[in-house]
């Protein structure tokens, strides 16, 4: 996507050397922030508005995330600075009464000495010793002072452009909804019977069996599709960001082991078609909620299963970076995407996507075809 590669190649050097500095993170996130909300003015104004939509709406789910990571690296050394000044509290009560007998004594009353000019001198040494060591960690506690009082303010400024980033990303969602409506002009490579449609579905007891059947329920005689996928086997990008939740195989809590991959995302995330395909499918099927059955090329399917929210209808040919549908938001739970409490565990990320590829019919791990090393 053209605004999100932007973004990335904008602010990815200041991200690389913020790593250590979180607060410099955060800054960074909330500029991606500024210019996700330029781009939302500019996009209602496009002529493509939904790709422009899709687009600004997945430039914001980049930016909220990455300043959501920066807050609660923010929050941790704030903690991390609190407590170090904690325990070093007895040190700074004798280093602030050191410094002020040293600077409130009168310059004559420290030359003398109850020594003699011997004790003088050998105090005047070591008074010259300590001083600058005194004066090192007075530094110290300086900047450490300085620093816990910036990352105070940077919360709070910051806080607020997350709040007004999720009410705009909000704004964008629902302009992307009506313009999705209006839209009139997609591509469609068959029509489906809804008929066929709800005797397959009625007939079905598993997703094999529904997928092997959905040659039967077109109108007419579905044209082939597309022999090519234009993107790599491999290195496709996940429809929504997330974080893989359970990888291909792995038993869920009820000891359920499915053939795909669920990711899990935050509460009305944008899902998106990774290519160019045709939708075979667009509805509830089982157990799996609404579902978008894609297919990029002859005899290979892409399921994703769990969408609240769908756009598309089955028949239409969408291009690479299309919105497909949102994720939905069980419980009102958007509010917690204001919390960085565990964002970095993916706490926050109360809904799932499944994932599931077919090639001929047949299960094939999502991993070999998307990168799903990349935490979205």
């Amino acid at each position: 996507m053209r605004i999100l590669a932007a973004l990335v190649l904008v602010f990815a050097p200041a991200f690389a050397s913020a790593q250590a500095d979180p607060a410099e993170r955060a800054r960074a996130a909330a500029d991606m922030l500024d210019v996700a909300s330029e781009k939302l003015a500019d996009a209602e104004g496009a002529r493509d508005r939904v790709r422009a939509l899709t687009e600004t709406i997945s430039a914001y789910e980049t930016g909220l995330g990455a300043l959501r990571s920066g807050l609660r690296q923010a929050s941790l050394r704030e903690a991390q600075l609190a407590a170090k000044l904690q325990s070093r509290e007895a040190e700074i009560a004798a280093l602030l009464a050191a410094l002020q007998r040293v600077g409130g004594t009168q310059s004559p009353l420290i030359l003398l000495h109850p020594g003699g000019p011997t004790g003088t001198a050998r105090a005047g040494m070591l008074l010259a010793e300590v001083t600058p060591a005194l004066n090192a960690q007075a530094e110290d506690l300086r900047r450490d002072f300085q620093e816990l009082q910036q990352l105070k303010e940077l919360q709070s400024v910051s806080a607020e452009r997350l709040q007004e980033g999720l009410t705009e990303v909000q704004s964008a969602r629902t302009i992307l909804n009506q313009a999705i409506a209006d839209r009139t002009d997609l591509p469609k490579r068959f029509t489906a019977d809804p008929v066929r449609e709800a005797i397959l579905l009625s007939s079905s007891e598993t997703l094999e069996s529904f997928a092997a059947g959905l040659d039967q329920i077109s109108a007419g005689v579905a044209p082939a599709a597309p022999e090519a996928i234009t993107a790599e086997k491999g290195s496709l990008v996940l429809p929504v960001q997330g974080r893989v939740l359970r990888k291909a195989g792995e038993p869920d809590a009820a000891g359920i082991a499915r053939p795909g991959i669920i990711l899990a995302t935050l509460p009305n995330a944008l899902v998106t078609s990774p290519v160019g395909a045709t939708l075979r499918y667009v509805g509830p099927l089982l157990d799996f909620g609404k579902v978008v059955i894609l297919e990029p090329k002859a005899d290979v399917l892409f399921v994703f299963a769990g969408l609240e929210t769908v756009y598309a209808e089955t028949g239409e040919v969408v291009e690479a970076g299309a919105p497909l549908g949102l994720m939905g938001d069980a419980g009102g739970k958007s509010a917690s995407e204001l919390s960085t409490d565990g964002d970095e565990a993916g706490a926050p990320r109360s809904e799932t996507l499944y994932i599931e590829v077919r090639e001929n019919n047949t299960p094939a791990d999502p991993s070999l075809w998307f990168r799903t090393d990349k935490d979205g």
